[in-house]
């Protein structure tokens, strides 16, 4: 017995999507079928061929010419959360929800009745919305400067039950929440870290699409965690933590950022599921 349509169709396109240049395919491919067809990715061959749905080869184009994926569908999942994205906003990626449960485990390891967390540069409000979805007692901020962006993280707030801990304040990373300088328990933040001399080497996705000011950030891709280095650090309760994340050729830079002098400790450097150099976290002296 052969292949059902659906399925055949999604062999051509992920030939189509890998000569296009897209890392992921037949994944894609199957992405878009479940989507188009209102099914999970494993019960693609449950759909019948008088069912097939033509518009899968609009989403297909779309994807060929780089199109994200999450903007395609208009969705992106994170951890344990399905978040909605689209223009104005950066799509979270996988090898943040490592710094995530990096400090969903520092959190516990506190034992405090109701940690504050301060979540910078929000965009999507994955990692407030992922921190307050598993740490059920946890007061988190979010704070975006961008309006566009806001527009969806405000979105995302409402419709995930765990939003109702999460505040979102918008303002610069830089000067944010003097009112909780001090009393913050943990700070934590996916910046923008690339280069600007890097930008022709960026992924046509993330160049195109994500915004520039999610992406770029001085000459060395340093310029905002530098700053967030002495924002985490009027935030923060002596003895608490800061996670920032940074490329993976960016680790000892941005570990060095976090200085004795500075007034910090234990500063070090983590590695994501693929054994790359991924966020740098630190503890306020004191």
């Amino acid at each position: 017995m052969g292949l059902n349509l659906l399925l055949a169709e999604v062999a051509l396109a992920a030939t189509r999507l890998a000569e296009a240049g897209v890392d992921s395919p037949r994944s894609d491919a199957e992405e878009l079928a479940a989507w188009v067809h209102g099914v999970k990715r494993g019960e693609l061959h449950t759909v019948r061929d008088g069912d097939f749905d033509a518009r899968f080869w609009s989403a297909i184009a779309r994807r060929e010419s780089r199109e994200p994926l999450q903007h395609i569908t208009g969705l992106a999942y994170f951890r344990y959360l399905e978040l909605e994205v689209g223009p104005g906003v950066f799509v979270p990626r996988p090898e943040t929800e490592v710094m995530v449960g990096w400090a969903i485990d520092r959190l516990r390891a506190m034992d405090i009745a109701e940690p504050l967390l301060v979540d910078l540069c929000s965009g999507s409000g994955a990692i407030a919305l992922a921190i307050a979805q598993e740490v059920p007692r946890a007061q988190v901020h979010a704070v975006e400067l961008s309006e566009e962006a806001l527009v969806w993280t405000a979105r995302n707030i409402a419709r995930i039950p765990a939003g109702k801990r999460v505040v979102l304040h918008q303002g610069d990373a830089r000067t944010a929440l003097p009112q909780f300088d001090g009393q913050v328990d943990l700070v934590i933040s996916n910046p923008p870290y690339i280069p600007l001399e890097e930008w022709e080497h960026v992924a046509t996705e993330a160049r195109e699409y994500d915004p520039q000011l999610a992406l770029f950030s001085g000459p060395d891709g340093l310029d905002m965690i530098r700053s967030l280095e002495r924002t985490a650090h009027r935030l923060l309760r002596p003895g608490c933590w800061v996670a920032v994340e940074h490329s993976d050729q960016q680790g000892g830079a941005v570990q060095r950022i976090f200085l004795e002098e500075f007034g910090w400790a234990q500063a070090g450097d983590h590695r994501d599921l693929t054994g790359r150099s991924r966020f740098a976290t630190a503890r306020k002296a004191g």
